[in-house]
């Protein structure tokens, strides 16, 4: 239909940036847009699509950049303290699912084979629709945000080793072959980690630390090293996700990791347009048939059963009501892995047609309301809490104790951005003075040496607007930059305001007309170093002679 593949991602540009500008008009969830889009140019409306590889290698790439994001928000400390409640949480949702949705499915009159299958299929979450829901959210970082990350990447593996199954089954190797699938999954996946393990420790700290004073050569550093761990993890048999997911994880203990997470955002969100188009445009509409009934039931047996055994699991391991309701609906959703897995099950010949029809359907249903019910969870959390008091201890003592061990020192008082000779004195001296202070620095070198005095600093780049979110902002009583460009002050000053900051900020200029410039911008004070100095050094010299003379 179009001349050639380039002209055919303009039109698919073009037509997602109109519809999704006018889903945005609605307030509608530009997921659920792009999905939309990717249906309407799909097989089953206009049939624009024909460039199907491209548009998968873009999706595969955007899907690896946003686990290596989420990787690289997950320290070994958050490991450590959310690892059990992840993995319980995780493995009962899982056996919850497949027990009362294969019983569901018998009782809808499925055989007992589509129903297993069926039944496997409503496990599966979309990890890459939850992230995205909950970065756009900002409530990665949260403590709901992070327990379900953890028992979504336990789903991941659980699609790792479901995929594994079928295909030794297909390849003639099912005999016998439950225990040897399953040691093979664990000696591959030990030796992986006790790969990335020696990596975190000797090699990667360094490495960053010579390529870190180069911007743009720190982030294609970054893609480099979650496109090769992708890579390796679908060669180890695992998927692409859990190898991205590694990826970031072994760099989330660096201090280089805000830097990176803020510089592949923008990117990160680009290509995942193509993930949703693509996903969208592989839907076959034609197979939904007559299951409209049955897939009610499914939706609202994923809708509203998984959130709350998640609930459940969460309360009894002494978590609030609200932590566990917010984290239970990132479940009340299928797969794009559901169809998948559906689909290896008809290639197989175990299943008919009609199963991957109504698998579709329930994840067309399942995908959108879980949109909306994550995107107005606040909301929907205020109108149920008065029915959700069964689903939390009376002392929710493992939520208490998470609380007290992420308290940490108090919030800095000061962020000062730029550690040079200027920015390191001044931080030095408000210390001296008892204030809280943090600094900000993109040079590895200036960041090393104040840890090595004890001065608390962050790696990050002024330059990123997205960057102050990652910020303390909310107790922080002055933004200090001591950076001598006029352009960054001003950007720096508008991404403070955009990210809610309501202090007082101070900034350096050396030249008049930047002076002028920045207090019309609002700065409160300007700090001029050279006069500031020689305005120091004359009244210490003058008052000397006057007490001489005297």
């Amino acid at each position: 239909m179009f001349a050639d593949a380039y002209t055919e991602f303009t039109v698919l540009l073009l037509t997602a940036a109109v519809i999704g500008a006018l889903g945005v008009r609605l307030r509608q969830p530009l997921i659920v847009v792009y999905i939309v889009v990717g249906i309407a140019v799909g097989p089953s409306a206009l049939g624009w699509v024909t460039a199907r590889d491209q548009i998968d290698l873009l999706a595969q790439i955007g899907v690896t950049l946003l686990l290596f994001v989420v990787g690289l928000k997950l320290d070994m400390h958050l490991v450590r303290n959310l690892g059990s409640v992840a993995l319980a949480t995780g493995l009962g949702q899982l056996l919850f699912t497949i027990v009362f949705g294969y019983l569901i499915a018998l009782a809808l009159g499925m055989t007992a084979m589509t129903a297993l299958y069926v039944a496997v299929a409503l496990t599966f979450s979309s990890t890459i629709i939850i992230v995205k829901l909950l970065s756009d959210k900002r409530e990665i970082d949260s403590l709901h945000g992070r327990i379900a990350m953890g028992f979504l990447i336990v789903q991941d593996i659980a699609v790792v080793v479901a995929m594994m199954v079928l295909g030794a089954h297909h390849a003639g190797s099912g005999d016998g072959g439950w225990l040897a699938i399953a040691a093979t999954v664990t000696v591959k996946l030990a030796v992986v980690l006790a790969v990335i393990a020696a990596l975190m420790r000797w090699v990667l700290p360094h490495l960053l630390r010579r390529i870190a004073g180069s911007p743009e050569l720190l982030l294609l550093a970054a893609v480099a090293w979650g496109t090769a761990l992708a890579t390796a993890g679908e060669l180890f048999g695992f998927s692409k996700e859990v190898g991205a997911f590694l990826a970031g994880f072994s760099l989330a203990s660096t201090p280089y990791r805000e830097a990176m997470s803020t510089r592949l955002t923008s990117l990160r969100d680009f290509l995942l347009l193509f993930f949703f188009i693509d996903l969208g445009a592989k839907l076959d509409l034609s197979a939904l048939g007559g299951d409209l009934g049955p897939a009610v039931v499914l939706s609202l047996f994923v809708l509203i059963g998984n959130p709350l055994i998640v609930m459940a699991i969460m309360g009894w391991m002494g978590y609030r009501k609200r932590t566990g309701f917010l984290a239970g609906l990132t479940v009340a959703q299928i797969s794009e892995f559901s169809i998948v897995f559906v689909a290896m099950g008809i290639t197989l010949g175990h299943v008919g047609q009609e199963a991957l029809g109504l698998v579709t359907l329930v994840g067309l249903v399942t995908i959108t309301l879980s949109t909306y019910m994550i995107l107005y969870s606040q909301p929907l959390y205020a109108q149920l809490k008065p029915w959700l008091g069964r689903f939390e201890r009376r002392v929710p003592f493992r939520e208490l104790a998470v609380e007290k061990s992420e308290a940490g020192p108090a919030e800095a008082e000061v962020i000062v951005f730029g550690m040079g000779r200027y920015g390191k004195h001044l931080a030095q001296r408000l210390a001296r003075l008892e204030t809280r202070i943090l600094g900000v620095d993109f040079d590895p070198e200036a960041v090393a040496h104040c840890r090595q005095r004890g001065i608390p600093i962050r790696f990050g780049d002024a330059e990123d607007p997205t960057f102050p979110e990652t910020l303390p902002l909310d107790g922080a009583r002055w933004v200090v930059s001591t950076l001598p460009q006029l352009d960054v002050n001003l950007g720096l000053l508008d991404a403070l305001r955009r990210h809610g900051y309501r202090g007082r900020v101070a900034m350096t200029a050396h030249a008049p007309a930047d002076i002028l410039r920045l207090e019309h911008a609002g700065v409160d004070r300007v700090l001029q170093p050279f006069d500031d100095a020689a305005e120091f050094a004359a009244r210490a010299i003058g008052n000397e002679i006057h007490t001489q003379e005297r």
